[in-house]
């Protein structure tokens, strides 16, 4: 099926790894120019070269603290004209309520919670006022299956939630589809950290990630890929499901049901 997504410019935010980098090189694959961007520079223009050996599509690496109001900004004036936003970077630290600080709830905010708002509030306007876009927020389970030992996440993903579901819900009025994915556990570098500092909270040994993250307690004995996520982010910005907005698609292979 041809997606129809061919020179669409497609802004993508953690980008440089993970869900944000299998995401951006999906939809180079399908023709779209990619926009990557994250904090590392180095990272990014690595990303950039590979994507552009794989696909022979070109990207652009804009490297960008998304944690500042004023980095954001500077951002979108200078990648305004873009179809598709990806909101991805961030990374929610684990922990019970006791184990984090008000500061490092705060920054973990910053980039995942107050990031993606700002992100939508300043692109949803652009879009609007042309009366055509799409804006896709990578969420995650952890605002539905909520556990106390990922607190912050489940909060602020939970936040995010609602905030799609009500944005989409009234963006569709100018043509603006606002959607988001709910992904589980997947298989990446930052899942793999996360699963050291369980292992060590949980049995007091990093070398026991594994056992955090052992297949067999996952749907289809595994771990989601990160190539599954960007591939159904594609799928579902493609003008044949326009129809979608203002949903948050739960994709845990029924894991919060087990």
């Amino acid at each position: 099926m041809d997606l129809k997504l061919a020179k669409k410019k497609v802004l993508v935010t953690g980008a440089s790894k993970g869900i944000g980098y299998a995401t951006a090189i999906a939809f180079a694959k399908e023709g779209a120019l990619p926009i990557l961007v994250s904090r590392d520079a180095s990272a990014l223009e690595l990303a950039a070269q590979n994507i552009k050996s794989e696909t022979g599509i070109p990207a652009v690496a804009h490297a960008a603290d998304l944690t500042s109001d004023q980095a954001r900004k500077e951002l979108f004036e200078q990648q305004q004209s873009i179809d598709i936003l990806v909101n991805n970077a961030g990374a929610i630290p684990g922990g019970s309520l006791h184990d984090l600080s008000m500061d490092q709830w705060r920054e973990a905010w910053e980039l995942k919670v107050f990031g993606y708002i700002h992100m939508c509030k300043l692109y949803v306007e652009s879009m609007s006022e042309r009366e055509s876009g799409t804006i896709v927020n990578i969420i995650g389970m952890g605002g539905r299956s909520v556990r106390a030992n990922y607190i912050c996440g489940a909060a602020g993903n939970a936040a995010l939630i609602g905030f799609t579901n009500a944005l989409g819900a009234q963006s569709a009025d100018n043509n603006v589809r606002v959607f988001g994915i709910n992904p589980s556990p997947t298989l990446t570098d930052r899942m793999i950290g996360m699963a050291k500092n369980r292992a060590v909270a949980d049995f007091n040994d990093e070398s026991r990630w594994e056992e955090i993250l052992d297949g067999s307690k996952f749907p289809f004995g595994r771990l989601k890929q990160p190539e599954e996520v960007a591939a159904l982010t594609v799928m579902l910005s493609a003008p044949q499901v326009h129809y979608l907005s203002g949903t948050v698609i739960d994709f845990d292979g029924g894991l919060q049901w087990r």
